[in-house]
């Protein structure tokens, strides 16, 4: 399995000063404020977002912030001004503590049916007593020896502490609102007809011809790409009929996920345009070779394999998720683009866990319920420092924010929840961006 090839740094938190001490290396001059492209409305002239998988707001930084739960803070700067999670959940369960042994041992059923029974209608109190799928190791809370490398990022940078899935249940469905804004199917019930099919559990294939965000960046000469770990070994061994053997790494040891690429953590592997297209569609070594060679797309997206996402089960641990995220960050503050470039650290969903705060009501787009809150960081220097947001947002947010940085502002343009969720402005710093970014 190929990598990109970033020094070992230690992961620190991502103040200003941080981020720029290393900004202009490792890469090619750039003229500061130039546009690689049509030039956006704010100096945000790079969008790298990170999606990682399968943990709630309260699993990772419930312990992190310090407001008593059901206080509802107003306040926007730093642990003291979001909820810590509850000593127990509503039927008496105190949590365990999530750490790389408890992360890899199980994993939650965090399809749409359990989790609308374990969300209850929004009292969220039967993540333990579901008939479906209760399980006392469903409430789960992760401490600073696990996961003090993300509260450094919060502290450095702006945590959204009501950032929710887009749909109740499994990954694939929730990952279409990043490139669609909208429901397409549920769960993982699809798989596109793509490159790495065959080394899937997922059997059925699908492809879908509603407008992305994609098309909109195309029809405006804004360069995109999707940067996939594990995606060129999946091409090379797929060209001689077999799957990828699983990286020395994986624990799982399985030459299908979470060890090997998925196309169905791809949503736009679902269209044809973009399916397999080497414009778009990218190994994750490439992204080192693009940020060195001058080429880094105006938005990207990045992708672990799944034994580093983070993703509960299969003998994954938390700790390979943090070092993707290191590697990755460390690749976009050591180049050239560090000064330029915003980053957001996502979820794809909930995964299952309990988290105590009540999504909201059904979307008015797609008639689709909301999940659980996820963990959403945003670093680099546009970022609000040691701040909060308490603005809900979701995926679909991050397809409004890019209509509105480089679209002419004009949000809504996919005609779905692009149209109706609040953009990112409350997670960024207008002194920063020289211009304020709307938070609706």
């Amino acid at each position: 399995m190929s990598r990109a090839r970033v020094a070992p740094l230690s992961l620190v938190p991502f103040t200003l000063a941080a981020w720029s001490l290393v900004a202009g290396c490792g890469g090619p001059a750039r003229t500061p404020g130039s546009c690689d492209g049509p030039c956006p409305a704010s100096k945000i002239n790079h969008l790298v977002i990170v999606v990682q998988e399968n943990h709630t707001f309260d699993s990772y930084f419930g312990s992190y912030c310090s407001a008593p739960a059901g206080s509802n803070p107003s306040c926007t700067g730093g642990p003291a001004c979001c909820e810590a999670a509850p000593a127990t959940e509503p039927s008496g369960s105190a949590p365990i503590v999530l750490g790389d042994d408890a992360n890899g041992s199980y994993d939650p059923n965090h399809s749409q049916a359990c989790e609308t029974d374990a969300i209850n209608g929004g009292k969220m109190d039967r993540f333990v007593t579901s008939a479906l799928c209760g399980d006392a190791r469903n409430v789960a809370v992760a401490d600073a020896a696990t996961v003090k490398a993300y509260w450094d990022l919060a502290a450095g940078g702006a945590l959204a502490d009501r950032w929710f899935q887009p749909l109740l249940g499994a990954s694939a469905a929730n990952d279409m609102y990043l490139a669609a804004a909208r429901f397409v199917f549920k769960d993982n019930d699809v798989i596109p007809d793509a490159t790495g099919k065959d080394c899937s559990f997922i059997n059925a294939l699908a492809s879908f011809d509603n407008p992305t965000v994609g098309d909109l960046l195309v029809g405006r000469g804004i360069s995109w790409a999707w940067y996939g770990e594990g995606y060129s070994a999946m091409q090379a061994a797929r060209a001689k009929g077999h799957c990828p053997d699983a990286p020395d790494a994986c624990g799982a040891g399985l030459s299908i996920y979470p060890c090997v690429y998925d196309p169905s953590d791809v949503p736009f592997q679902y269209y044809a345009q973009f399916r397999d297209n080497p414009i778009y569609m990218r190994d994750y070594a490439q992204l080192q070779k693009d940020l060195d060679g001058g080429s880094l797309p105006q938005v990207s997206f990045v992708k672990a394999l799944g034994y580093r996402t983070e993703h509960p089960g299969y003998h994954t641990k938390i700790s390979d998720g943090i070092g993707f995220v290191t590697e990755a960050l460390a690749a976009v503050r050591g180049s050239a683009y560090a000064e330029d470039t915003l980053v957001v650290i996502t979820y794809d969903e909930g995964g299952g866990y309990f988290d105590h705060v009540t999504p909201p009501a059904t979307s008015s787009v797609d008639n689709q319920p909301y999940g659980t809150r996820v963990p959403t960081i945003v670093v680099g220097p546009f970022a609000r420092k040691n701040a909060v947001s308490h603005v809900t947002l979701e995926h679909s947010s991050l397809v409004r924010f890019i209509e509105w940085n480089w679209l002419g502002m004009q949000t809504g343009q996919l005609a779905a929840r692009d149209a109706e969720v609040h953009n990112l402005g409350s997670l960024l710093d207008p002194a920063a961006t020289g211009v304020a970014v709307p938070e609706d």
